[in-house]
């Protein structure tokens, strides 16, 4: 059998959706307000959910405070607070929160504590959320 747990993590961060590959006109339709020069923030809430066996001899899937400095160290400590645009993930590919989603997915994928990543989930806003599973489950 196999179990799930979810941890929810908060960070904030700036991005401008543009790409070289369009005209100016082009952007401005593609991404509307978001294209803006100056660029805009989000609060970002970002779920990691892992899926495996439960230990027997602790009950759990996966060791929460283990899994907390993992995404730390990977996810937080690079992303909260910061330009998407300026890192280096983001260099060749516009920072959309679906591509946030994916290389959020990308850096955790083979370095869970215990269990398997399942899925990130990434909440822009109340409104908008994007998804990455681990297409083998």
């Amino acid at each position: 059998m196999k179990a799930y747990f979810g941890r929810r993590y908060m960070l904030s961060a700036s991005h401008r959706l543009h790409t070289d590959h369009l005209s100016a006109e082009e952007n401005r339709r593609a991404y509307g307000k978001c294209n803006n020069p100056h660029g805009h923030g989000h609060n970002y809430v970002v779920e990691v959910l892992v899926g495996g066996p439960i230990a027997s001899e602790t009950g759990m899937v996966v060791d929460m405070p283990a899994l907390d400095q993992t995404v730390r160290e990977l996810v937080l400590d690079r992303f909260d607070h910061a330009n998407l645009n300026l890192d280096q993930l983001f260099v060749n590919r516009v920072p959309t929160t679906e591509n946030l989603c994916k290389a959020v997915f990308d850096l955790l994928r083979d370095r869970m504590p215990a269990g398997r990543l399942h899925a990130v989930r990434v909440e822009e806003t109340e409104n908008n959320f994007f998804e990455c599973r681990d297409s083998a489950q």
